[in-house]
């Protein structure tokens, strides 16, 4: 098993913009610096709790300032930007990484960004927008000149070279044929992991109940099967609720009663309880709404406490859902006491992993 981490960037609505910046800087250093492979940020325009609407801000600068670590959007939000553009901002991060840059996308989930941007979520056009982007994309960084595209949503071309070829398309991806790209999925059946499994990208669960995030995997599958592709398991990624202590009782103090437990009960149950999510949460469907709280999700689905218990845990919720290859590690804003999150990140990476090593995801 591979570790890598998610973060959306989460923030306490008290936290300036700059400091939110330099704290997230701050935990993709020590990602890298305890052997984490990969890391993904997000992009949310509304939510005070993710207030992040550039992540290519925080992963050119994060690039600069780690040696090893793939770094990537998780993701960037496909109806919000033209696709040539995004294109050539991609393909330039690309060539400043080095070659680590991943590459993930999403197709917005939040109805204050639909309305933002007059996009009509609540009927699916977010995901024909996605789609059509994607489309538009890997034909500008592939097709040769001439080709062109007239959408529903965009226009778009590989234009004829003029001036002797010093004027035309000329910025391609380093890696070829294009970055790992990935995709994160939240609903069931999710259509979004579907066209992952569809084109071969990297599918990416988010951090809900194990008995629910299982069936995210048949979406993948059912993708595949439609293009005829073989998919692994070894390629998905499970977003999880982590914090390593060096005794059980302390990690709980830490999660329950610190930032993890306070963005949760603020922000992140209220959200999901508002459409309908929570249900998501229970590890039975039976359960009254009610019954989710922080404690509740810290039982059942989070991944606290020593790191034997942790390694229990995350034995435990890969048997669940069948294996998957990659654990990330949802993160959270703890600049305020900084250290205890740092040791789990260390804890998490040097004597949890070595213990899980056996999971691959087969």
């Amino acid at each position: 098993m591979k570790l890598g981490l998610f973060t959306m960037p989460s923030h306490p609505p008290e936290r300036s913009l700059a400091d939110g910046h330099e704290w997230d800087l701050q935990v993709l250093r020590w990602a890298d610096e305890y052997g984490f492979e990969e890391a993904w940020i997000g992009e949310h325009h509304t939510s005070v709790w993710e207030p992040h609407p550039s992540p290519d801000l925080l992963v050119v600068e994060a690039l600069r300032q780690t040696k090893n670590l793939r770094i990537g959007p998780g993701g960037f939000l496909l109806p919000y930007h033209h696709p040539a553009e995004l294109a050539n901002r991609v393909a330039m991060m690309d060539h400043l990484s080095g070659g680590r840059l991943n590459f993930g996308i999403a197709a917005s989930g939040l109805p204050t960004d639909w309305d933002m941007f007059q996009v009509d979520g609540m009927s699916g056009e977010n995901r024909e927008m996605t789609r059509e982007a994607m489309e538009i994309i890997l034909n500008l960084w592939t097709q040769e000149p001439g080709w062109t595209h007239q959408g529903k949503y965009w226009k778009a071309a590989v234009p004829q070279p003029m001036e002797a070829g010093s004027l035309g398309r000329h910025i391609r991806p380093l890696q070829q044929p294009h970055p790992p790209i990935g995709v994160a999925g939240l609903s069931a059946p999710s259509p979004t992991l579907e066209m992952a499994g569809e084109r071969g990208w990297i599918p990416l669960s988010l951090n809900l109940n194990p008995g629910y995030v299982k069936s995210h995997w048949d979406s993948v599958e059912a993708g595949a099967a439609r293009t005829g592709r073989t998919v692994s398991r070894r390629d998905w990624r499970m977003v999880r609720e982590v914090f390593v202590a060096d005794t059980d009782q302390a990690a709980r103090q830490h999660s329950v009663d610190g930032m993890m437990g306070r963005m949760m009960n603020e922000y992140f149950l209220p959200l999901l309880n508002a459409f309908g999510y929570v249900q998501y949460l229970k590890e039975d469907m039976n359960l009254p709404d009610e019954v989710v709280t922080v404690d509740y999700c810290a039982d059942h689905n989070w991944l606290i406490g020593s790191p034997e218990t942790v390694a229990e845990r995350i034995e435990k919720k890969y048997a669940e859902v069948g294996g998957f290859g990659h654990l990330l590690l949802f993160c959270f804003d703890y600049a305020e006491d900084p250290e205890p999150w740092r040791r789990s990140m260390q804890l998490l990476a040097e004597e949890v992993m070595p213990r899980v090593a056996h999971l691959e995801g087969d």
